[in-house]
């Protein structure tokens, strides 16, 4: 098993791409680790509009000669992909290495996003991605609104992801929405473990009734980041999650939020609705997701 070395932005032809670029040299040059980019090409492109009409194609070995020019047609048109791909990915890099980052590496490769990363999940440390991507482009919808491939990712990679929303900043005040639970322990320690953070203040924020010891799993989060050398900030609020923590996220200027996702199965988001997605749209900012 490779060992988790590296931080794999996942990027698409979208304006978008370069907001992921950014954020992932920033934290690659923070945790001194080697980046990637990877450019997932669909494996059955669109063909043109203005193809010949080949329905009235008849006579002895007809379908076979259509065949030849249909596959030669998926020849070409998977290698302009490729060629665009690559372009895009160079200028990716160049943008990477002008941010600081040592030798960035760019991969290609043919497949499902889901199952690309899943693959190359044991040698990664951090995943980055657009919240929306290249569909959002000419989407006429919320320009909040989850892109389509977003959660179904999420769900099946067990590191830290970290999703991008928009132009890149530096961050200098991290929130983590804490409830307790084990998964936003779980983030508490990797903030107090991870150089990425060093020196930041982190504001660690519940929404709950006090008498349910969310004091004392708070006085935890603070006594393990102090002792870790961050200076930090707690608060117990009353009201709903998503609310609290959008306000929250507003009024101390938070420019990160640390959370966990999807902890409850598929089945119950769709019936009962996913904190995790209303979350992630009350926030509107960059949010690195624990699973």
């Amino acid at each position: 098993m490779k060992p988790e070395n590296k931080i794999l932005a996942c990027v698409d032809q979208s304006h978008y791409a370069d907001h992921v670029a950014d954020y992932a040299a920033w934290v690659a040059t923070r945790m001194e680790l080697p980046l990637e980019f990877l450019h997932i090409l669909d494996r059955h492109p669109e063909r043109s509009r203005h193809n010949t009409d080949h329905s009235g194609a008849i006579g002895f070995d007809a379908q076979q000669v259509l065949l030849e020019a249909l596959s030669q047609e998926d020849a070409a048109l998977s290698k302009q992909a490729r060629e665009q791909g690559r372009v895009f990915l160079n200028r990716l890099r160049e943008r990477a290495i002008a941010a600081g980052v040592k030798a960035p590496d760019v991969r290609q490769r043919h497949g499902e996003l889901a199952e690309t990363l899943e693959e190359q999940e044991d040698g990664v440390r951090m995943f980055i991605l657009g919240r929306r991507g290249q569909a959002a482009e000419t989407s006429q919808g919320d320009q909040h609104d989850l892109g389509r491939n977003v959660e179904r990712v999420i769900r099946s990679l067990h590191r830290p992801i970290l999703t991008i929303t928009d132009t890149f900043k530096a961050p200098e005040q991290i929130m983590i929405a804490f409830d307790g639970g084990s998964m936003s322990r779980k983030g508490v320690e990797l903030i107090a473990a991870c150089p990425l953070f060093v020196g930041l203040p982190i504001h660690v924020i519940t929404s709950g009734e006090v008498g349910k010891g969310l004091r004392q799993h708070l006085e935890w989060a603070k006594a393990t980041l102090e002792t870790a050398g961050f200076a930090t900030h707690t608060a117990l609020l009353a009201g709903e999650p998503e609310s609290v923590i959008a306000t929250q996220v507003k009024e101390r200027n938070i420019d990160m939020l640390i959370m966990g996702a999807y902890t409850h199965s598929p089945w119950r988001s769709l019936l009962l609705g996913s904190k995790t997605n209303e979350l992630l749209r009350a926030a509107k900012i960059p949010t690195l997701l624990l699973r």
